[in-house]
């Protein structure tokens, strides 16, 4: 029975690892502006495991913007009717590391800041979910430290997925 049990745990536990680690490369082109990543799991599940790998990195989420939601609110009042989203939401967040060595490059790299990942489902296919972020571009000699950022948004949102 004890056998039983840990085969009816472990077995989800193996096949979503197996899945995900099939999802891990973006698809977009590497040197797109915008990183995506498409993951076969629910939004919300997905959004959970993206906040638990941003917090465990030490930082804190200070927004979610809700942008699917601001989009069906306005539709009618701006005419933009056309659903775009099943579900879209941004999560702002901040490294004082990242905003420091950016700063350190340029101080007007501080715009960066906060740093944001977004993810969304579509319409036609709420079970597949993105994930995505900009690549930042720093003014000064900021080569380095926009190097650093992307190492750690590409680290957060494959933790998320992992």
């Amino acid at each position: 029975m004890q056998q039983l049990r840990y085969t009816l745990f472990a077995l989800p536990i193996l096949v979503l690892s197996t899945f995900q680690a099939a999802a891990l490369e973006p698809i977009t082109e590497p040197d797109a502006p915008i990183i995506v990543y498409k993951v076969e799991s629910g939004f919300d599940e997905t959004k959970d495991f993206l906040q638990l790998a941003i917090t465990d990195k030490g930082m804190k989420i200070s927004t979610t913007m809700h942008i699917s939601e601001m989009l069906d609110r306005t539709a009618k009042d701006t005419g933009l009717e056309k659903r775009l989203y099943e579900k879209a939401e941004s999560l702002e967040f901040c490294s004082v590391i990242m905003s420091y060595k950016m700063s350190e490059a340029h101080p007007a790299n501080l715009a960066v800041c906060p740093l944001t990942i977004s993810l969304y489902t579509l319409p036609d296919a709420p079970e597949h979910t993105y994930i995505t972020y900009q690549r930042p571009y720093l003014l000064g000699d900021g080569a380095e430290a926009a190097d650093a950022l992307v190492e750690l948004l590409d680290s957060i949102v494959r933790s998320a997925v992992e």
